[in-house]
């Protein structure tokens, strides 16, 4: 009892700093992109979205990897093993180094070639664009060996070092926005240079901070197959989901720019600053509760685990509704209000991203119980081909001359494919896990928000666009799901902890 009371602190205080960094982040990334896009100018900022997002892609695969190789960290964690923590922990950096290796042999072949061939650029932009590439992958490589010291940050749960480096990093990318408006260098090369100088920056810092505080982060060259073969075979398999999950967004962008050009990459750009910001604050829950997730597997106590999945959705979906609805009922004015000049199609991007993400989230918390096991090999396959194929079939749509936006209402199809293999992998590796218990959890949340967005829609349109209708939409939403949350979804544990945080004397 009394560390399930303790495991619950932990996951609310690391959620509490997630929160923090995320919010600082969110603030500084919509003012910065505002400036940056007024800067470049919608051709460049396309230009930097397609090409310079090996830098976006590189983030989400060190996310993911991250996740991947903290499975390893966290569960020797919990056996309490420190020899086999230590070795785990270098074995991870040999593999992470090797995959580096790989990626740079790609990047400079297949991935140069199809720059200069295939990519719809202007012809007087096509240098500044080599050099935004080259920059790019140069991040790749420091972001893709950074992998294990951030994992072992995750494992530790130690979630507040995120949080203060966040500040830190926010900073840099406002004298960025400075430098960049004051520069008299070409504005997308010199952009791409000092975003790839604070990317190396932090990284150091994180490194250090890891290095310092943990033991088993200081790096022994050990070739091992006890360590090597798993981490090999889960790294592996975990490689080829990101990956094709990194080509569907990717690719998307690249068929996007080849059948519609950049100003439409702009557009797609602006759409997925807006879908990163709102879904980073709902996975910052996942995170907080994946160690914990792990964990509790690795003692094998399955029962607490689902108690642990079941909470992860609840509150995640929870979250991420509450943030996404206002969003998605005003985005015109919301983007008219932060950039000014919409590019065209961004509204309609936002809006097919965010319900996007929202079914995304289930399979992200799904990824954490099938990574708890280490045998991920099937949920790669069937999550990465699904995605895989989403291209190919975005392509034909392109063909037909269809709206670009029906490349997003593809990936959402493949999302929901992605969810269901997923499903039946769970009931396959963890027989016990408690599915009708999240399932249900899921369904109420999921009623809770449509009468939420279905009752705010009647409200907004009484009112013509203004801040103050903006501000009703967002106290209607949140009042209905908080209110309807805590009377058809919490059980009564959870609301007598509400009731006694907020009246003791209720309690």
């Amino acid at each position: 009892m009394q560390d399930t009371t303790s495991n619950n602190k932990r996951i609310a205080k690391n959620t509490i700093m997630l929160y923090i960094r995320m919010f600082i982040s969110m603030l500084v990334g919509l003012y910065t992109s505002r400036v940056v896009l007024a800067t470049l100018g919608v051709e460049d900022y396309g230009i930097y979205g397609v090409v310079g997002g090996v830098v976006a892609m590189m983030g989400f695969l060190n996310a993911s990897m991250s996740g991947a190789t903290s499975r390893f960290l966290t569960f020797e964690l919990g056996k309490g093993d420190k020899e086999r923590l230590a070795k785990t922990f270098s074995s991870a950096l040999i593999v992470h180094i090797g995959i580096a290796i790989v990626v740079l042999i790609l990047a400079e072949t297949v991935g140069l070639w199809f720059l200069c061939n295939k990519l719809n650029i202007p012809a007087e932009r096509m240098q500044a664009a080599h050099w935004v590439y080259q920059l790019s992958i140069l991040s790749a490589m420091f972001g893709i060996t950074q992998v294990p010291y951030n994992a072992a940050i995750i494992a530790h749960e130690k979630m507040d070092v995120y949080a203060y480096v966040e500040i830190l990093n926010v900073s840099l990318k406002l004298l960025i926005v400075y430098l960049l408006c004051i520069g008299n260098f070409d504005k997308l090369i010199l952009y791409a240079s000092l975003m790839l100088a604070v990317s190396i920056l932090i990284m150091m810092v994180y490194r250090i901070y890891a290095i310092r505080q943990f033991p088993e982060a200081h790096f022994h060259w050990i070739w091992d197959k006890t360590y090597l073969r798993p981490l090999l075979s889960f790294s592996g398999w975990d490689l080829y989901g990101n990956a094709c999950v990194i080509a569907r967004q990717q690719g998307t962008n690249f068929l996007i720019n080849i059948f519609y050009g950049v100003v439409f990459n702009a557009a797609s750009g602006i759409a997925t600053t807006v879908q990163g910001t709102i879904s980073g604050l709902a996975f910052n829950i996942i995170l907080a509760f994946r160690p914990q997730i792990i964990k509790q597997y690795a003692k094998g106590n399955v029962e607490d685990m689902s108690k642990l999945v079941g909470n992860a959705v609840c509150f995640t979906t929870i979250l991420f509704g509450c943030m996404s609805i206002p969003l998605i009922l005003e985005t015109h004015y919301i983007m008219k209000a932060w950039l000014g000049v919409i590019p065209e199609k961004s509204e309609i991007f936002c809006q097919i991203l965010l319900i996007a993400s929202f079914l995304g989230l289930l399979n992200n918390i799904w990824n954490t119980c099938i990574h708890a096991t280490g045998k991920i090999k099937e949920i790669s396959i069937f999550s990465g081909t699904f995605f895989l194929i989403s291209l190919p079939i975005i392509y034909v749509v392109f063909q037909f001359k269809a709206p670009v936006e029906s490349a997003y209402l593809v990936f959402i199809l493949s999302i929901v494919f992605v969810n269901v293999s997923n499903l039946l992998i769970i009931k396959k590796k963890i027989p016990k896990l408690k599915l009708n218990f999240v399932f249900l959890n899921y369904i109420k949340v999921i009623i809770v928000l449509m009468a939420s967005y279905y009752i705010t829609s009647l409200f907004k349109a009484q009112m013509q666009e203004t801040f103050i209708r903006l501000l009703v939409d967002c106290f209607i939403c949140w009042i209905i799901v908080f209110a309807s949350s805590f009377i058809f979804i919490l059980n009564k544990k959870q609301k007598k902890s509400i009731i006694s945080k907020i009246c003791p004397k209720l309690a």
